[in-house]
């Protein structure tokens, strides 16, 4: 059979970019002349089956890296260059494959970037068809952009996925990190996948805080994220590679409707996944009910954030080890609702965990009763983001982690004759009187205003 012929050049060429070679050391390490090699890496002579042989003996490295195919990039360039803006500026296939080779980060992100442009006349489409309906304005919830589709499909259903569970319970079993989980998880990737990690500056993440490179097979991570956040950083690409079929069938459950709000899934999927992998749910089961569910010891038996323990004891849902029913949700200093988890939705500015920012890194109790009686015990502490720079503002958010009160006791939290605060779930929906920190009228009552009389609120209501 006559030899196989491969055209690899720009694989070739960026290998010995990679290795740091010349193109004279790199020829003198494979027995072929300067002139030889420059040809192969412009693909004007193929990498014979004897020469890649002779690659991988002298610089041990997986053929299959040479080998790989560019069709799938090719496919997706197609379908950017078929659109009709561009249809006439349709390369041949070989210029698509020349790009794809020679470039194919640059074309990967052409195809995002493509994605993120058709995803995004798709809402402008909505937008437009939304605005068109007349005096339908009180309909705009009902459409809703990808991430609260997301968000609403999550907070529909409890906070625990028994198969991404187990399957991180196994895998956590099969690595025995003890307490080098960050080296183990590490270490897997580079065993079963040839990843690399890197830890980079931020002067080189600009504006990035993970990025995987699938062609040089590298995971970049910032030097920004703490120690923690770098584990959990590793831990979600472990867990993307090691659990595909177990995310994608949860995310099939969610019953999404795009694309893109499958892809945001992915992601938050892959982000319990981690949690789960970084604090296995028998061992975090056990360990959070010995401490009596003390955020600040769970965390540090485990070598994990505060944050990521609390979002940790969120999913103790299985049904034959089952913790209090906690729920969290996530702010920024202006009280935008960030992450939430759990069920529970109430908004109200009485809570303590507007208060938090005041007072950074202390933790605060507070015992809350909404108006229909349910009485909860909320948890609230101020979390750290991402190393800043010089001169930039810290970013800083604060977490409300929280149980129904009558499940308190089991907690080293519970303080039964603490006073409670009257909250509400919004205050358009509150219908309280007499609240200082009312900030908008409820829609449910109208507004009582008297020139006669004045009241605590510029809200008040009849």
């Amino acid at each position: 059979m006559a030899d196989s012929k491969i055209f690899a050049g720009p694989r070739l060429r960026r290998l010995r970019r990679e290795l740091e070679l010349t193109q004279t050391g790199m020829a003198e390490a494979l027995s072929i002349s300067p002139s030889y090699l420059n040809l192969i890496e412009r693909n004007q002579r193929p990498l014979t089956v004897q020469l890649l042989m002779k690659l991988a003996a002298v610089y041990d490295i997986d053929i299959a890296s040479l080998q790989g195919s560019s069709g799938d990039t090719v496919a997706q360039l197609k379908a950017v260059f078929a659109d009709p803006l561009l249809s006439g500026e349709l390369p041949g296939d070989q210029e698509l494959l020349e790009v794809a080779e020679a470039a194919p980060n640059a074309a990967l992100a052409v195809t995002k970037l493509y994605r993120a442009y058709q995803e995004q006349a798709a809402r402008l489409s909505d937008l437009t068809a939304l605005l068109a309906e007349e005096g339908r304005q009180t309909h705009l919830s009902g459409r809703r952009l990808p991430h609260d589709e997301v968000r609403e499909a999550l907070l529909r259903r409890p906070w625990y996925f028994d198969a991404l569970d187990r399957a991180a319970e196994a895998l956590h079993g099969e690595l025995a990190p003890g307490d080098a989980l960050y080296a183990s998880l590490r270490d897997w990737l580079r065993d079963r996948h040839g990843i690399a990690v890197r830890v980079l500056p931020p002067h080189v993440m600009v504006n990035l805080g993970r990025r995987f490179d699938r062609h040089t097979m590298r995971l970049f991570i910032s030097a920004r994220f703490s120690p923690h956040d770098r584990q959990r950083e590793i831990a979600i690409e472990v867990a993307l590679l090691a659990f595909q079929t177990e995310i994608a069938e949860a995310i099939d459950a969610l019953s999404l409707t795009g694309d893109e709000a499958r892809r945001i899934a992915r992601f938050e999927l892959a982000r319990y996944a981690a949690h789960a992998l970084m604090m296995p749910y028998g061992a975090f089961f056990e360990a959070a009910r010995r401490e009596k569910y003390d955020v600040s010891l769970i965390a540090g038996r485990f070598g994990v954030s505060f944050a990521q323990a609390a979002a940790r004891l969120v999913s103790l849902r299985r049904p034959d080890q089952a913790g209090p029913s906690f729920f969290a949700i996530e702010i920024d200093v202006a009280g935008n609702i960030l992450r939430r988890t759990g069920g529970f939705r109430g908004e109200c500015p009485r809570l303590d965990v507007y208060d938090a920012f005041a007072q950074a890194g202390r933790l605060l109790t507070q015992r809350v009763e909404m108006p229909d009686g349910a009485q909860y015990l909320a948890i609230a502490r101020t979390i750290e983001g991402p190393e800043p720079l010089y001169g930039e503002r810290p970013h800083r958010t604060a977490l409300l982690l929280g149980l129904p009160f009558a499940e308190a006791a089991a907690t080293v939290y519970a303080k039964p004759e603490a006073p409670t605060t009257l909250i509400g779930p919004v205050c358009r929906l509150c219908e309280r009187t007499g609240c200082l920190a009312r900030a908008e009228p409820p829609v449910t009552r109208p507004l009582g205003l008297d020139e006669m009389v004045s009241g605590l609120s510029a809200f008040d209501f009849r």
